[in-house]
């Protein structure tokens, strides 16, 4: 019975209904997997994918208004990228301003309450761009509007594409047994 399903599949057994063995097929997802054991996986594959590289002024910006210092990690770059196709195949569609507050961190402002800080758009922004030029994002119309200069295309976000969310379910399949070593509950699921 298992020839007729893809790789990515595993079975559960459900019981026994009317004198057959009855299997329920089960794709692992990346739902399926904790992010901390995706994010690494996929930064791996990131950084052998065309289209997905460092910009040269990487090593010297900070990440977020919060942040003292840029990142100490020599491929922080692929991590944030795979961590935005996961919030992007997670929250799709979603834009760029959404993703800063969620990737921004808490400012300080000396005497007075500390308040939200927003991470850098323009990070954002460049690994969205590298991901829709790979093929994994796309964005998504909503209307056109009519200005002095033409029409204009209005966008509601970005969204993953069946090729980014094949990638993600093949490394998340790639990484269920590590996941189940280290979470042993996650079998049943």
């Amino acid at each position: 019975m298992a020839n007729q399903y893809p790789a990515l599949t595993r079975f559960i057994d459900i019981g026994v209904i009317s004198r057959q063995i009855a299997w329920c097929p089960v794709m692992t997802t990346f739902y399926d997997i904790p992010s901390e054991l995706l994010i690494p996986a996929l930064a791996e594959r990131m950084a052998a994918t065309d289209g997905i590289d460092t910009p040269d002024w990487a090593g010297f910006v900070k990440t977020a208004v919060s942040r003292e210092r840029p990142p100490s990690q020599e491929n922080w770059w692929f991590l944030r990228s795979a961590a935005l196709l996961r919030k992007v195949a997670r929250e799709g569609p979603i834009g760029v301003t959404h993703l800063s507050q969620a990737y921004g961190g808490s400012k300080d402002n000396g005497a007075m309450p500390n308040t939200p800080g927003v991470a850098g758009r323009h990070i954002i922004r460049t690994s969205l761009q590298q991901l829709e030029a790979a093929g994994l994002v796309e964005k998504v119309p909503t209307k056109t509007v009519e200005t002095e200069e033409g029409e204009v295309q209005l966008y509601a976000g970005r969204r993953i594409t069946s090729t980014g969310q094949k990638m993600l379910n093949e490394i998340a399949h790639d990484c269920r047994d590590a996941a189940n070593e280290q979470f042993p509950g996650l079998d049943k699921y």
